[in-house]
């Protein structure tokens, strides 16, 4: 199951659902246990070759290569130069960019007119979590990401950037 909760928006005057994240993220442990699970491979060579996956990526994005994972999606670089623009296409130079990120396009198939997205379940459900209590495990009624819609502008900062 999903979780969302009410955003206002100041723009918009109108409330929204946003996606939350509850709980602690998944470790490299526990991604470890899971995919020794659910295939041939021990818990330390699921390890390995994870933290190898990440280097082998690294380094032919590096290269000036995207890089697509069968199942998962394709990963590669952007830069941002913050208005440090020239005047001329010749002037162009790595020293304006003050800024590199990756970039993730999740996998997608077509049936037809409909399209799938690798790692989105085909039967996502979404919950308030509002509705939920106790969810945080500590035996409060508080809810993880403050309960009730944020006053702010609606913009919660992304905890994957």
């Amino acid at each position: 199951m999903a979780f969302f909760k009410p955003i206002f928006k100041k723009i918009s005057e109108l409330w929204y659902p946003q996606a939350v994240s509850i709980g602690k993220p998944v470790e490299m442990d526990e991604l470890c246990e899971q995919i020794a699970l659910v295939s041939s491979m021990s818990k330390a060579d699921s390890k390995a070759a994870m933290e190898a996956l990440g280097l082998v990526m690294g380094n032919f994005m590096n290269a000036g290569r995207t890089v697509h994972v069968d199942g998962l999606g394709t990963f590669y670089y952007t830069c941002q130069s913050n208005g440090r623009g020239v005047e001329s296409a010749d002037k162009v130079s790595a020293n304006q960019i003050v800024s590199t990120r990756v970039r993730f396009i999740p996998e997608s198939k077509r049936n037809g007119k409909t399209i799938t997205r690798a790692l989105i379940s085909d039967n996502v459900r979404w919950v308030n979590v509002n509705s939920i209590s106790k969810l945080d495990g500590t035996g409060t009624s508080e809810q993880p990401g403050g309960g009730e819609g944020e006053e702010d502008g609606g913009e919660s900062p992304d905890p994957i950037v």
